[in-house]
C-alpha cells in the first residue's frame, strides 16, 4: 500500500470550526434542511476533514475551535479556542499558535479533501500555498513561515465574493512565491452539498449523511 503524499514532518496542520450545534452552523442549509440536519452535515464535513489530516503526516495537528469538542474529535489533535474577533484576525491568531517550519490551515467545509490534494504543501520550496474556492473565498492557506503570517491575513476582507482574490494578491503583492492547490467548492447551499458529495472519496461520512437525510426525506 503506497504512503500517502504528505508534508513535511514538522509541518503544523491547523483545522478551523465551528462546533456543530443546530442554528449556529451552516444556517444556509435551512431550507430544505432543518436545523439539527443541517449540523448533522456541519458534523459529517468537520468529521471527514479531521480524519483526512490525520493522514497527512505533521508534526502538529491543531483543532481551533469555537465552541466545544464533541465525540467527533479523533484522537491526535491539540484543541485550542478561536480568539474572538473577526475571521482574518482569528486565522492570524490560529498561524500565531506555530512555531518555525511550514504550517497550513484549512476549514471545515471542504468533506472532498483528500491527502493527495495536499502534496507538495510543506516541501515544495514556495514561500505560501493558497487553495482557492469556487465561491471566491479559500479553503486552505498555509505559509513556510508561519511568524509572519498576521501580516498577510489581517485586513483581507471574509466572506466575500473577492476574499480569495485578495488574500491571494496579498501574498504576491508581499513577494512570497506562491504554491496553488486545486479550486474546491465550499459547502454553503444544498446545491453545494449536492455536488460536493460527487467528489467525496469511498466511505466520505458526509456523503453518507446526505443519502441518509435523502432516504429520511421520502
Amino acid at each position: 500500500m503506497n504512503a500517502p503524499p504528505s508534508t513535511a514532518t514538522s509541518a503544523t496542520l491547523l483545522v478551523i470550526a465551528k462546533e456543530p450545534v443546530p442554528g449556529r452552523v451552516k444556517t444556509r442549509l435551512t431550507p430544505p434542511y432543518t436545523p439539527q440536519e443541517a449540523a448533522a452535515l456541519a458534523e459529517a464535513a468537520l468529521t471527514d476533514t479531521l480524519h483526512t489530516m490525520l493522514r497527512v503526516p505533521a508534526g502538529r495537528r491543531v483543532l481551533v475551535l469555537d465552541g466545544t469538542p464533541g465525540p467527533w474529535l479523533p484522537p491526535g489533535f491539540e484543541v485550542v479556542p478561536q480568539v474572538s474577533g473577526d475571521l482574518d484576525e482569528r486565522i492570524a491568531a490560529a498561524f500565531a499558535l506555530c512555531d518555525s517550519g511550514p504550517a497550513l490551515l484549512v476549514g471545515m467545509d471542504t468533506p472532498q479533501l483528500t491527502p493527495d490534494l495536499l502534496a507538495g504543501v510543506g516541501r515544495d520550496g514556495h514561500d505560501a500555498w493558497f487553495g482557492p474556492a469556487a465561491d471566491g473565498g479559500f479553503w486552505g492557506l498555509g505559509f513556510a513561515d508561519p511568524t509572519s503570517a498576521g501580516a498577510y491575513v489581517r485586513g483581507v476582507p471574509m466572506s466575500t465574493d473577492h476574499t480569495g482574490t485578495v488574500q491571494r494578491r496579498r501574498l504576491a503583492e508581499a513577494g512570497l512565491t506562491i504554491g496553488d492547490l486545486p479550486l474546491l467548492r465550499d459547502v454553503d447551499s444544498a446545491a453545494d452539498a449536492a455536488a460536493v458529495v460527487a467528489c467525496c472519496p469511498p466511505g466520505s461520512r458526509f456523503a453518507t449523511t446526505v443519502a441518509s437525510l435523502a432516504e429520511t426525506a421520502r
